[in-house]
């Protein structure tokens, strides 16, 4: 959505950016709701939402990439306290997603295959995941009424027994913090929400471009905007090497309270491999 007309400056208005931005907000809502109309791929969407009816629900987004969902799951599986784990795979490439669908359902999971996406060959990933967490909002979250839920990447990785919904007994939402501005929202990548506190707010967990805010940054206004993000839990977030000798610009992981992200879109390609191996070294002993 575009931002509040007292927040352009003179150079904005001049070149109209309140009523491009206005206009381009129209065009995007437009493209949500056909897609959320879209049913996914495989149609087995009664069977989940009839599962999740007042149940604490981990939902994963993936995306091309069966090595790095396997570790995921095994380690959520591990050590992660939930009832149900939904893994919503937003990939294009079919073989793939066949892949991904036996993972899912190897681990005791439930598998999705989201409608093909309007973003994600357009090379427009933060679209691409918003929309799909919007879509499993639509879709799965609001007919199934969980009591809580969680969304994750499939490349974050818990390495030590962990509750993230025993902290919802207090919040109605908590997460990775981002900014943008003087404005905040929580990282798509990891967020907790107390379903029946934010179900009447209409949640968008798209992102407001025009606004600065990146995927999840849309529900600043309605979720976040009289909330002080210092009152809710946080956790440290530290970048370090994952290659030797390779600069932390080029390759490196995070550790996130006690888990670590691979933060594969930061990664060099030419060292993907590399970074791939090491990520595998550094979790092993977490999998056995």
């Amino acid at each position: 959505m575009p931002k509040s007309f007292s927040e352009y400056h003179l150079k904005d208005l001049i070149r109209f950016q309140p009523l491009v931005h206005s206009i381009k907000s129209f065009r995007y809502k437009i493209i949500d709701k056909k897609y959320f109309l879209k049913p996914d791929r495989f149609n087995n969407m009664n069977l989940i939402i009839n599962k999740i009816k007042d149940r604490n629900i981990l939902l994963t987004v993936a995306f091309e990439d069966p090595v790095v969902l396997e570790l995921h799951l095994r380690l959520c599986s591990k050590f992660l306290n939930f009832d149900v784990h939904i893994v919503a795979d937003n990939s294009f490439n079919s073989e793939i997603a066949l892949r991904n669908r036996t993972i899912v359902e190897n681990s005791g999971g439930y598998y999705i295959w989201l409608p093909e996406n309007p973003w994600t060959k357009k090379g427009n990933p933060s679209r691409s995941h918003g929309i799909a967490l919007n879509w499993l909002w639509q879709n799965v979250l609001k007919p199934g009424e969980p009591k809580s839920f969680g969304f994750l990447d499939h490349d974050i990785f818990p390495t030590c027994p962990d509750d993230p919904f025993r902290l919802l007994e207090n919040f109605d939402f908590f997460g990775d913090q981002r900014t943008g501005g003087s404005k905040w929202f929580l990282w798509a990548g990891y967020c907790f929400f107390n379903f029946a506190a934010i179900k009447q707010k209409s949640p968008d967990f798209g992102l407001d471009w025009f606004a600065g805010l990146d995927t999840g940054g849309a529900n600043w206004s309605r979720l976040f905007r009289h909330v002080d993000p210092r009152a809710l839990p946080q956790r440290p977030i530290m970048e370090f090497a994952s290659i030797e000798g390779v600069p932390m610009s080029k390759a490196y992981f995070e550790r996130r309270g006690t888990w670590i992200h691979e933060v594969g879109v930061a990664t060099d390609p030419s060292f993907r491999a590399a970074k791939r191996a090491a990520l595998i070294e550094l979790l092993s002993p977490f999998l056995d």
